[in-house]
């Protein structure tokens, strides 16, 4: 079992490279084990207790920032879900759960009826993209298609990650998360956060 102490430690030097480097959570967790000089083997924190670390790193460090890059992020992801709307975008990750910063990338999950549509969309509509293999649901390879958007707001370009899954994928990929969490959501569920931050922000005093 790992220890409750050194696990935290990992967490919260893995939590500023996410917030202020902008790694992800597995190399950050690599990372963090050298930076502290901990042996290879160490085990890692379980990414639930790295996401409460960058939450607290956030609230602490990024609290005057934060709020307004999510929101041009979430706005971001929006936009590609509504151009999406055809494969059933969800949107995952950071910026769906709140934690996400201006270097942070956006995730949609799309589940297509046939895995080259979204490909072959991105195509006719000449937009350039990587395609990779990434793991996706139940850690099971999937291809990923990457567009870089300019975010003129964030002075950056974001990385769209476009995961492609098939349609019957989509029940199970909504099943919640560990901490009882939907793990993604749909585009009204976006417009949803974002009319929240409007009214939180037009109400504050």
């Amino acid at each position: 079992m790992q220890n409750t102490h050194l696990a935290t430690e990992i967490a919260h030097a893995a939590a500023r490279l996410v917030v202020d480097e902008g790694l992800d959570y597995g190399p950050a967790k690599r990372r963090a084990v050298r930076d502290l000089g901990l042996p290879a083997r160490t085990a890692l924190p379980h990414n639930d207790l790295l996401e409460a670390a960058v939450a607290e790193h956030i609230a602490i460090f990024c609290a005057d920032t934060q709020p307004q890059e999510l929101r041009a992020l979430r706005q971001l992801a929006l936009l590609w879900m509504e151009r999406l709307a055809e494969f059933r975008p969800h949107l995952a990750g950071a910026v769906w759960h709140g934690t996400a910063t201006r270097l942070s990338d956006i995730y949609l999950s799309l589940f297509c009826d046939d895995s080259k549509s979204a490909e072959i969309l991105l195509i006719n509509r000449g937009v350039d993209y990587d395609a990779q293999m990434v793991n996706g649901l139940h850690g099971q390879p999937v291809e990923a298609l990457t567009i870089g958007h300019p975010l003129p707001e964030l002075d950056t370009v974001v990385g769209v990650h476009l995961l492609i899954y098939d349609l019957d994928d989509l029940r199970g990929a909504l099943r919640p998360d560990s901490q009882g969490r939907t793990p993604r959501g749909h585009a009204a569920a976006v417009r949803q956060l974002l009319a929240a931050t409007d009214t939180a922000t037009s109400t504050a005093p």
